[in-house]
């Protein structure tokens, strides 16, 4: 694939859009965002504050540590981190520089404040709008779609901002995902300059390993990662699920680490990267190897994603997972049989976990799935493979990776729906 190809372009800019910094689980980073966008353009200190969101936001949010608050949980606790102690500007990071006296004011203002929160009416999966008020003031930030996505902006009900197509997608504000396939996605990985991805992918090298360095010598959640390592040992098959999973262990309780996130998820990020980033270094492989194989393992998990959505019941630490195996499989020499055969094995064992929330149970999660996605790639080095007719199994990776994403998106509906419900105690 050449520069001048348009395909080149749409793969690279897929990759800046999703390979972004992210501090704590993304769902509670984008109330704060909100809450913090809102706060400023109210102009004062809040005194109350509603928090409308859909069901997978409050689903996301219910029992996940929001980072620089002092293990403070849910979407009070992330509203307050973004109004008393947040940096808009900072988007994802927006509460990324929260030192002691931050930590107060947010603790503060959960005692003082008002802060509601309900379902928002929306048939979107992904929607959110948090007001402020401060007496006969207020200000609303609604982001819907994607985390970072503000579609209307009002003060005092006076509308200053608003996307015209917010019920659907603005297709110009992301780069059309369509254009994804695993054998375009592999003939990019070959051929990107080194030059066009190095600053991008090293920081989804330096952020993701420091977290997963952290988790796996901290006390963090369920403790997952030294668990598979002190149960099954250092072989390096255990360790590139060990310290995957470690580094979700450190983010899901609240570890103070920024991470890069693939299609708007942190564990999804570290899953798609840590794997990979674990075999380079036992294999010896070369810089510029390992970079073209987190391409393949970060395109290959947003592919997938791509047709289930952002936000499933489907968990998407097997998309990720998978995603993985792919970028590994390339490293041991892998192209588009074997990264093909890779992702349709794993597929065809993993895609009945659910998503029921961010929280410490994640990290076990991404170890299945890792371990999935290896075992997928080391069946077709003995020649063993699934074929079309087992199960939603389909002749040809595109195939599978379509069925997956009816799965996902179509047939976990309902499942979504119950998941919320049982979590909620409804």
């Amino acid at each position: 694939m050449k520069k001048t190809d348009k395909p080149y372009g749409a793969y690279l800019g897929i990759l800046h859009e999703e390979l972004v910094p992210a501090m704590g689980c993304t769902e509670p980073i984008a109330v704060a965002y909100a809450a913090a966008k809102a706060a400023a353009v109210l102009g004062c200190a809040p005194d109350r504050v509603l928090v409308e969101a859909s069901d997978n936001i409050i689903k996301n949010v219910k029992s996940v540590v929001v980072p620089n608050t002092g293990g403070l949980r849910g979407i009070a606790a992330a509203a307050a981190a973004g109004i008393a102690a947040g940096d808009a500007d900072k988007t994802l990071e927006v509460i990324s520089c929260v030192d002691a006296a931050g930590k107060k004011k947010i603790a503060d203002f959960l005692a003082a404040g008002e802060i509601k929160v309900k379902k928002i009416q929306t048939s979107l999966i992904f929607d959110l709008a948090v007001t402020v008020y401060n007496g006969n003031a207020s200000a609303m930030v609604q982001i819907s779609h994607f985390h970072t996505n503000i579609v209307l902006i009002k003060k005092n009900e006076r509308i200053v901002y608003q996307n015209q197509d917010c019920d659907e997608i603005n297709t110009t504000i992301l780069t059309d995902r369509s254009i994804l396939n695993v054998k375009n996605i592999l003939e990019f990985a070959a051929s990107v300059l080194p030059d066009d991805i190095e600053t991008l992918i090293q920081k989804q090298i330096d952020y993701n390993s420091k977290i997963a360095e952290a988790g796996i010598t901290g006390d963090w959640g369920a403790n997952i990662g030294s668990v598979l390592l002190e149960t099954w040992g250092d072989d390096i098959k255990v360790r590139a699920r060990a310290m995957a999973a470690a580094g979700s262990d450190a983010r899901m309780s609240g570890c103070e680490l920024p991470v890069v996130i693939v299609s708007g998820s942190g564990n999804q990020g570290i899953a798609a990267s840590v794997p990979v980033i674990v075999y380079a270094r036992h294999m010896g492989v070369d810089k510029e190897t390992l970079l073209r194989a987190l391409v393949v393992s970060s395109l290959v998990t947003i592919h997938q994603k791509t047709g289930i959505g952002r936000l499933s019941a489907y968990c998407g630490a097997v998309s990720a997972g998978v995603g993985a195996a792919a970028g590994i499989a390339w490293l041991h020499g892998g192209r588009f049989s074997e990264v093909a055969h890779t992702i349709v094995n794993a597929l065809a064992m993993v895609s009945g976990i659910i998503c029921d929330g961010a929280k410490p149970s994640c990290a076990a999660k991404i170890a299945v799935s890792v371990e999935a996605g290896l075992l997928g790639f080391y069946m077709f080095q003995k020649g063993q493979q699934f074929y079309d007719g087992d199960g939603i199994v389909k002749k040809g990776v595109e195939n599978t990776i379509a069925n997956i994403g009816r799965l996902g998106r179509d047939g976990m509906r309902e499942t979504d729906r119950e998941i919320i419900r049982m979590m909620l105690g409804e």
